[in-house]
């Protein structure tokens, strides 16, 4: 025992509390997703454990990334995230003119040999996000300078929303929501908040026009506003959360499994509810705003602004997009096709994830580092003394 918790103590760094909230998370991923893959298994030919051997090699592999980054120390982030900025710019455009499409949108780029897609946007999102906290660090000082300071934040936020709203505008919105909270916590005057709304909404209206998925945006939000007609999705995921009850049905009982699209990704929520009840769907919801609370715990506790936006940021953005995909699941908002973090069967978006959450826990180790290391020197002193 005491050379487990040597080892942990050494290798597993970072917010306790964190690690086992991904951790649950990631377990119970892995059971529902097993369970929501049979019916696609089955269209697919292939064995009912061929997506769960595939999913739980995600997910290890993404826990390792996340357990990679968390021992980098977070400021080296700040060095290469103009790289990562300017990078995703032509992956995004290449994505969008040239781009493997599903459901009408060319979000994904084939990554050849290995059989993956990757979605560039995944990686714009870390990289403004990154971007943005480096730069409001930077401009503490002089944060109301319009020209130094806003101008070019501004620019950036409305190139990457803007490139992303091409083929994904339920994630651009995500996006700009995710900058606006970051530019309210780095002290950026009210007034020039507005700006930043006019800047996200003249995106959003070249996208509506010019973009893959201005149509469809608009029949989803209109479908969700009458109320005479519910979508074939949202009234299967009703069905399975009226039918899982308090309890649930039991872990592989799904039966809208076998009739809700994307039952494994988009709606996985539905399938939580019907397995394991409101009462498995509410410990999820928890687990996610304890993530959300921890994140903000390192916030409070950083010393440093770059380490505390840059962890802000990233936890936004998970959390954010994880209670806009349980409110679509419940009906509280149109459909979106946003994933759920860490549970939802994905490819490179898991693995980002665990980079986000790497970041997050690098944040927090690093000033845990600071502290111990002062108490250290504090001790030293008495002893001289």
């Amino acid at each position: 025992m005491n050379k487990l918790k040597i080892w942990t103590d050494k290798h597993i760094q970072g917010d306790p509390v964190i690690w086992a909230v991904v951790v649950c998370l990631s377990v119970f991923g892995i059971l529902v997703v097993y369970s929501a893959t049979g019916s696609l298994a089955y269209r697919a030919g292939a064995a009912n454990e061929h997506f769960l051997v595939r999913h739980a090699m995600m997910v290890g592999l993404s826990l390792f990334v996340m357990w990679i980054a968390h021992k980098v120390d977070y400021r080296y982030y700040s060095k290469i995230t103009r790289i990562a900025l300017l990078a995703s710019v032509p992956l995004l455009l290449y994505a969008w003119l040239f781009g493997a499409s599903h459901n009408d949108a060319s979000r994904w780029i084939s990554l050849p040999f290995i059989g993956l897609q990757f979605q560039p946007s995944d990686l714009a999102k870390m990289a403004l996000i990154a971007a943005l906290a480096t730069m409001l660090a930077k401009r503490q000082q002089n944060i109301g300078d319009i020209k130094e300071s806003l101008i070019p934040m501004l620019a950036w936020s409305f190139g990457i929303c803007l490139l992303i709203a091409m083929t994904n505008i339920s994630t651009a919105v995500l996006l700009f929501v995710t900058c606006m909270l970051l530019f309210f916590i780095g002290r950026v005057p009210v007034k020039y908040l507005v700006m930043l709304v006019v800047v996200g909404a003249f995106a959003g209206l070249i996208a509506m026009k010019v973009g893959q998925r201005g149509e469809t945006a608009i029949n989803r939000v209109t479908s969700f506003l009458d109320k005479t007609e519910i979508p074939y999705q949202a009234q299967q995921a009703n069905i399975a959360i009226a039918t899982g009850g308090v309890m649930g049905k039991g872990p592989g009982n799904s039966v809208q499994r076998n009739f809700l699209p994307e039952a494994y990704a988009d709606f996985v929520f539905a399938i939580i509810i019907e397995e394991y009840g409101i009462f498995g769907g509410v410990v999820v919801l928890l687990l996610y705003l304890i993530l959300l609370y921890r994140g903000m715990r390192v916030v409070a506790n950083s010393d440093r602004a770059f380490g505390g936006l840059l962890s802000a940021g990233l936890t936004f953005l998970i959390v954010i997009q994880a209670l806009v995909n349980i409110g679509v699941v419940v009906g509280l908002g149109p459909v979106t096709g946003q994933t759920l973090p860490l549970i939802s069967m994905g490819g490179t978006s898991l693995l980002f994830t665990g980079l986000s959450l790497g970041i997050i826990l690098s944040v927090s180790r690093g000033e845990t580092e600071d502290v111990s290391a002062i108490n250290g020197e504090l001790k030293n002193s008495m002893r001289t003394a």
